[in-house]
């Protein structure tokens, strides 16, 4: 039995140039003191697009080797340090913080062999320690504890998956928030670290097969180009247990199309290797991916069986969920907007011969988990969770019913174990554990956290706006109950729209001190994810991009409108292409917010694909290198339209030095011409967090010192009062 598990919670060492000076003073309201932004040298670097001359000036921040960067970087950490202390409140919100955060948080109990798995973090922990024990209340054992791996507790371990036999675990080790993983293995009957230890792993995958592993890596890199180098031939190899990595078997590659990212699966009875392939780079445990991808299969029982394609071409999004004897259940969206499930014949593979199973539903089918010998299909009802049970017939057993409107996930389980267990959450209940009886289709509470903050009163509603194309969007509107709209609340908005990622409910402890103070909350589900499926994802991506923005411009206008807010009240975040999306919307709409506090954003469009996996994106964005696409990027690309002059928002920018997703140029870049242009008195920062990467595995501790930066800048700009 394969269990696959991933806890998912910014960037590299960019060297830098700069000349001592200020290059301009802006007061800063409510900061004291006017801010002096430190002069950043402009070079005369200029491309030529198609005939189109895009100045570069910054280019020079974007090199890694120059030993002048550093002094650029201290200068904007005094600065933004500097303007952070002189908040009166930010030590305390910091304190409040860590007393609210300090509860105990567990994952659902998962069976590995004769005992079961999960993880707790007792409450500030760093990282969190993985248990087992023999029975879901039986006597804990410690199996690992990641916070020993680093003094600083910046060292990160991901869950891979468990042998067939149950003896082995197999996971993966990061550092300092760094894309690289090392793969490791424990022998759980000894509970002893191997010496098998697995290099150059950016999607950390271990599918079993015997006494071994299939996983994809690439060719090593020099390391002093690690975390900004692209990266490029993903390759597929067998790892046999107590082999060299030296030793591993190539399995497979493409060196005609070396941009390709590929992955490998392992069906629970081992009989068949599936990889899947796509010009695009991968999202979850699942194999899920942001562009379609290719399918190919081995039969393992075969002897000397090879690698044959299953489903070709890149226009559809395709996953294996099982095995069903020699035959192959298939979830996908060709033909199938929203999602399907089939039963291909590998033999005959032809789409001709597919057995619809389970068929298309008006929701999204977003994922399909394994347990009891049962299909728990989890769909997306206007971006929350609805779960229904299906056998391996495709008839369905019932819908489960769970405890509110909100997320739930993990229903995995053994084919012969009789209970799952699940988690679920929503904007106000912390991430709580269930137990569910497969055969009377009832949940039961097993782990409620103690969480010391106010759950009660408060109230959830879901709004459409219309945006600028007459589409409907979803939003989620969180506050205190009683609340009035009385024009003048501050409000605090998230957005996304990229990457067929969806945006759903989720709890956050510093959120919920922002809802106590009488805030409110914000969520539009924008185009670009998958909340309504493929049709939702391909309506914000590529040339579509611009309905992400107006999107959620619609849905800000609407806060407005309606008479929640106004622009002087209005903060707005978005992580990864969600800062993309923040940083355009300022631009365009730089008169709808007061502060906007963009994370780890690619700012530079028209040169993101010139760093680490940046040409993986290339499906979802489109590249400079093609003149069409390299119209519509220049229209929105945050770095590029920046107008001097113009009154923006007070910005927090969040990047990480070892951030070799999106690399820390783009918020370098970004950072120097916003405070270039800034016309107003808003304050344009950039906090730079040292020993961590893209978001993932970053420590409790650090986690909690940006909420509390962030917030205290929120708080001060939108002139909320602080009480504790």
């Amino acid at each position: 039995m394969q269990i696959r598990i991933l806890f998912m919670t910014m960037l590299a060492g960019i060297a830098m140039h700069i000349t001592a000076g200020a290059a301009h003073a802006q007061s800063a309201e409510g900061g004291g003191e006017p801010l002096h932004y430190p002069r950043t040298v402009r070079e005369n670097t200029t491309d030529n697009y198609f005939g189109t001359m895009v100045a570069d000036p910054y280019r020079w921040l974007e090199n890694d080797t120059t030993g002048r960067i550093p002094q650029w970087i201290a200068a904007q950490e005094k600065l933004t340090n500097n303007y952070l202390e002189q908040i009166p409140y930010r030590g305390e919100m910091q304190e409040y913080l860590s007393a609210t955060w300090n509860y105990a948080k567990e994952t659902q109990p998962v069976k590995a062999g004769a005992c079961y798995f999960f993880t707790r973090n007792n409450g500030v922990q760093n990282q969190a320690v993985w248990y087992l024990k023999e029975g879901p209340e039986g006597k804990e054992i410690e199996l690992l504890n990641p916070n020993r791996l680093s003094a600083s507790g910046t060292t990160a371990a991901t869950v891979l998956s468990f042998s067939g036999n149950g003896r082995y675990l197999a996971f993966a080790v990061a550092e300092s928030g760094s894309d690289w993983n090392t793969i490791q293995v424990m022998d759980l009957t000894t509970r002893q670290l191997l010496k098998d230890s697995l290099r150059w792993v950016k999607f950390p995958r271990a599918a079993w097969k015997g006494d071994g592993f299939y996983y994809s890596r690439y060719p090593a890199t020099e390391q002093h180009a690690a975390l900004s180098a692209g990266n490029t031939l993903n390759q597929v190899y067998y790892h046999r247990i107590g082999d060299a990595q030296s030793q591993d078997s190539l399995i497979f590659e493409d060196r005609r199309n070396p941009r390709l990212s590929v992955a490998a699966f392992v069906t629970e009875d081992e009989r068949f290797l599936i990889l899947s392939v796509l010009p695009g780079s991968f999202l979850g445990f699942k194999l899920t991916t942001s562009t379609g991808n290719a399918l190919y299969y081995q039969d393992l029982h075969q002897q000397g069986s090879r690698i044959m394609p299953l489903v070709e071409g890149y226009n559809h999004h395709n996953i294996i969920v099982d095995n069903v004897g020699e035959k192959l259940l298939l979830q996908t969206d060709r033909g199938a907007l929203n999602n399907r499930v089939v039963l291909i014949d590998p033999r005959h593979p032809e789409e001709k011969n597919w057995t619809s199973l389970i068929a298309e539903r008006p929701e999204s089918l977003d994922n399909i988990d394994l347990g009891g010998g049962y299909l728990w299909a989890f769909y997306l009802k206007n971006a929350s969770t609805l779960v229904r049970q299906y056998d391996y017939q495709g008839r369905m057993i019932r819908e489960v019913p769970l405890p509110a409107i909100g997320v739930a996930s993990s229903f995995s389980a053994g084919r012969q174990d009789k209970e799952v267990y699940y988690s679920f959450t929503n904007f106000t209940t912390p991430v709580t554990i269930y137990r569910y009886n497969i055969s009377s289709g009832k949940s039961s509470l097993y782990r409620k956290p103690a969480f010391t903050g106010s759950t009660e009163g408060y109230v959830t509603k879901q709004v459409f706006v219309t945006s600028k194309d007459g589409t409907r969007v979803p939003m989620f509107i969180v506050h205190k109950a009683g609340i009035k709209p009385d024009g003048n609340r501050p409000v605090f908005m998230q957005g996304h729209g990229g990457f067929k990622r969806n945006l759903t409910p989720f709890f956050s402890v510093a959120r919920m001190m922002f809802l106590e103070r009488g805030g409110i909350y914000a969520q539009p589900n924008l185009r670009g994810g998958n909340e309504y499926g493929e049709a939702w994802h391909k309506g914000g991506m590529l040339a579509n991009k611009q309905h992400v923005f107006d999107d959620f411009t619609a849905a800000t206008q609407y806060l407005i409108r309606e008479g929640y807010t106004n622009p002087s009240k209005i903060a707005v975040t978005g992580v990864s292409t969600g800062a993309i999306m923040v940083a355009a919307c300022i631009n365009q709409h730089p008169e709808l917010f007061k502060v906007a506090v963009p994370v780890v954003g690619a700012m530079d469009m028209l040169r993101y694909h010139k760093f680490t996996i940046g040409s993986t994106w290339a499906e979802e964005y489109g590249t400079s290198d093609n003149p069409e696409q390299f119209a519509y990027l220049i229209k929105y690309s945050p770095l590029h339209n920046i107008k001097a002059g113009t009154h923006y928002p007070a910005t927090l920018i969040l990047t990480a030095d070892h951030d070799d997703t999106v690399v820390p140029a783009h918020s370098f870049k970004y950072a120097a011409t916003l405070q270039e242009k800034q016309g107003g008195d808003n304050p344009v920062l950039i906090r730079i967090d040292r020993n961590s990467g893209h978001g993932p595995g970053k420590p409790t501790t650090k986690q909690i010192a940006e909420a509390a930066d962030v917030w205290s800048f929120v708080f001060q700009q939108l002139q909320m009062q602080w009480v504790r």
